[in-house]
């Protein structure tokens, strides 16, 4: 399967439900750092879902990142693409893994994104691997997960010293 060209993966993702979902909501079709966009978008979700109990808010970060392997690997299926870099939905619940317990607040929230773009672009091992060796709409979304969990560390980390 040829890619899509600008303006039909355009069509396409404003079109289809589950493209504008993998797309972030239509974030993913910045020509430049999609990703970085991505993860603008999930503040809102964050800020939206921080107001629940601990016990929700995992719950929903888990539903939302299962949810993600079966949107993701559609819609890489569908542009035939692996990891097309305008499929976000895996930055959008990377962030959320990020801000676990964090409070709300522009200064952490700013944190959370600075961290988790870091670990999300250097991709440090096992990251980086993982990212190489796994495939399908899971292999999307372990890196970003993984790069929100040792964002997620450091904020704690950060959070009982400061």
């Amino acid at each position: 399967m040829t890619q899509p060209t600008q303006s039909s993966l355009k069509k396409s993702v404003l079109t289809n439900p589950l493209h504008f979902l993998s797309f972030g909501f239509g974030s993913g079709l910045m020509p430049k750092a999609p990703g970085t966009w991505g993860t603008l978008v999930a503040i809102p979700v964050w800020y939206g879902l921080s107001f629940l109990p601990l016990p929700y808010y995992l719950l929903a970060t888990l539903v939302l990142s299962v949810v993600g392997i079966g949107l993701c690997h559609y819609s890489a299926k569908k542009l035939g693409v692996h990891d097309h870099p305008g499929i976000v939905w895996d930055e959008i619940c990377g962030y959320l893994v990020t801000m676990i317990a964090i409070p709300v607040s522009w200064p952490w929230a700013l944190a959370g994104f600075i961290l988790f773009r870091f670990f999300d672009i250097l991709k440090p091992w096992p990251i980086k691997w993982l990212d190489r060796k796994v495939h399908g709409g899971f292999g999307i979304m372990v890196d970003d997960l993984l790069a929100g969990g040792f964002a997620l560390l450091l904020l704690q980390i950060g959070r009982v010293y400061l």
